[in-house]
């Protein structure tokens, strides 16, 4: 279906927006310019990078904004994706069945990388910004450089597959035993314990070219074999790593290191042309090559951008936002803006809801009638170094916890990092957690960027402060900075999640307390998913991870459950 431009003849129109066909499907509901609902399916449906079209994100977006199916004026949908390594998802639910369910819509199929560019630039506080976006694949492109200003963005260059930096992650990820297309998080985080010696060889894959935003040497990969990644005999015999033997434990983190360090220069690269092209100009990042924390690291400290925007749902479910906002701003013409303040566009559940679950379950708990009872009952459990699960307000969307449906912890509790990781999250130890502290004194703490509200970047612990709950907050090897960085030589880096009262009231309520009460406003945060599920989104899913775990005690609104 041809993209058009419709005549806002509409003053308040309603918009679905729907990323859907390829993996993590999504919808978000705008009522004009502002957004009132947003979830992937994969948090209904309980199945991890869920495809097709996001049936149930949509009923429950049409629900939470009292919108009947008749009334939606526009459905924005970012066009479906490629398949893994470019071969074509299935698109027979596509604008036909739309049509079918929405008789009364529009309905407008965007261009995938383009509504990325929406969803980075549109949320943003820039009135004009560069816009950069890398993934692994999306209508065949894997990257796009555009220019935005006021509501028009304008492509000024793109990149196709199989030129994929994503690609070329997800292989590393894969050669490494993680799982291609999930766990790309977990290289970067192993990437912290080697060393790059395989450095030179990802730099011969990702060839420099000054004609093209990406160019990607194939030779090193065979064609049509997914098994370790799918690299050749020439990546092998370049690296020294022996195809028929499983990679040793520090063959694993080298490998880890050497493409983080690599997929970190080829953007710095294409940053630095970016910035030569439009001198001062802010940055908007999306795609799922931007839910990388050490590259938006790099590239906030890099010096080359006055400010840097990352669209917190980097990777294709944010395109059910991007979506929507291009239909609303760039196609009808909407205004104003709004600036992206928080995440919390998920479902909410009464304390009706929470107390048929728990009824129905045959669960005993104890009933906290105020805000003051559950926030003292908390800080309580905390100071025992005990585990909590907070189960609170509308869910988050995006693959963060951001103080919703979060695993809480003592930073000053000796085993509470051991216990998260070992007991309850079953994970690696190279595995950060994330310290979510207080806007009002994250700056007594830490040194951190404004993207910290949305845990898409990493922070560093003033030195004073690193005594006290370092060695917590980063479980076994710290990460380090380098000479010259801010925070000086050696200053602890980590994951810092900076609470505003006005975005999270209750949690900001639970930080602050508990910072009055020991004198440290921060607690671990880590997202409340047990054995790779998505986070939890209902009463019963919480449930379910809280008596298969080893979480002591869970917050389910009013109510609090104790083993």
């Amino acid at each position: 279906m041809a993209q058009e431009s419709p005549t806002p003849t509409i003053l308040a129109p309603t918009i679905l927006g729907i990323s859907g066909g390829g993996h993590d499907t999504a919808a978000a509901l705008l009522k004009g310019t502002k957004l009132v609902a947003a979830l992937e399916e994969e948090k209904l449906a309980r199945v991890r990078h869920a495809r097709g079209l996001p049936s149930r994100a949509i009923q429950y977006c049409l629900q939470a904004g009292r919108v009947q199916p008749e009334k939606v004026d526009y459905i924005a949908v970012s066009r479906p994706l490629h398949g893994d390594r470019g071969s074509r998802a299935s698109e027979s639910w596509g604008p036909k069945q739309l049509k079918q369910e929405f008789p009364s819509s529009k309905i407008l199929v965007l261009d995938h990388h383009l509504c990325h560019a929406a969803a980075a630039y549109f949320p943003s506080p820039f009135e004009q910004a560069v816009i950069l976006t890398l993934d692994e694949t999306g209508d065949l492109k894997t990257g796009s450089l555009s220019h935005a200003r006021g509501n028009a963005i304008e492509s000024v260059e793109d990149a196709y597959f199989p030129d994929s930096l994503g690609n070329v992650f997800s292989r590393a990820t894969a050669l490494a035993g993680f799982a291609a297309g999930s766990d790309e998080h977990r290289l970067q985080w192993l990437s912290a314990w080697g060393n790059p010696v395989y450095a030179p060889v990802f730099r011969s894959i990702l060839r420099r070219d000054e004609d093209s935003l990406l160019s990607v040497d194939q030779s090193y990969f065979l064609g049509n074999r997914d098994e370790r990644g799918g690299f050749g005999e020439k990546f092998f015999a370049a690296t020294g790593i022996d195809a028929a033997k499983p990679l040793a434990e520090q063959t694993r983190a080298d490998l880890a290191a050497s493409a983080q360090q690599v997929l970190e220069e080829v953007v710095l690269e294409i940053a630095c042309r970016l910035s030569a092209r439009a001198p001062g100009a802010p940055l908007a990042l999306a795609g799922g090559v931007a839910l990388n924390s050490l590259l938006v690291e790099k590239l906030e400290t890099s010096g080359m951008f006055p400010e840097v925007f990352v669209q917190p749902a980097a990777g294709n479910a944010g395109n059910a936002i991007g979506a929507a906002l291009y239909c609303a701003h760039s196609l009808l013409g909407l205004s104003p803006r709004a600036e992206l303040e928080h995440l919390h566009y998920g479902p909410e559940y009464s304390v009706g809801d929470i107390k048929d679950v728990l009824e129905n379950c045959k669960l005993r708990f104890r009933y906290l009638q105020t805000r003051e009872e559950i926030l003292a009952a908390a800080v309580s459990i905390l100071r025992q170094d005990h585990i909590l699960g907070w189960f609170q307000g509308r869910a988050e969307f995006g693959p963060r916890a951001l103080g919703a449906r979060s695993l809480l912890g003592s930073p000053l509790g000796p085993y509470v990092s051991d216990n998260l990781n070992q007991y309850v999250k079953h994970r690696e130890k190279f595995r950060p957690f994330a310290a979510s502290v207080t806007e009002e004194r994250a700056g007594e703490f830490f040194e951190y960027g404004p993207t910290a509200k949305f845990l898409a970047s990493l922070g560093r612990i003033k030195p004073p402060s690193e005594k006290a709950f370092a060695s917590n907050l980063l479980p076994g090897r710290p990460q380090k900075g380098k000479e010259g960085d801010p925070g000086g030589a050696g200053a602890a880096r980590l994951r810092v999640h900076v609470v505003r009262r006005t975005a999270n009231p209750l949690f900001w309520g639970l930080l602050d307390a508990f910072g009055r009460a020991t004198g440290l406003p921060v607690l671990f945060n880590t997202s409340f998913n047990l054995f790779g599920e998505p986070l939890v989104c209902s009463p019963r899913d919480a449930v379910r991870s809280f008596f298969c775990s080893g979480i002591d005690h869970l917050l389910l609104g009013n109510f609090l459950l104790s083993k």
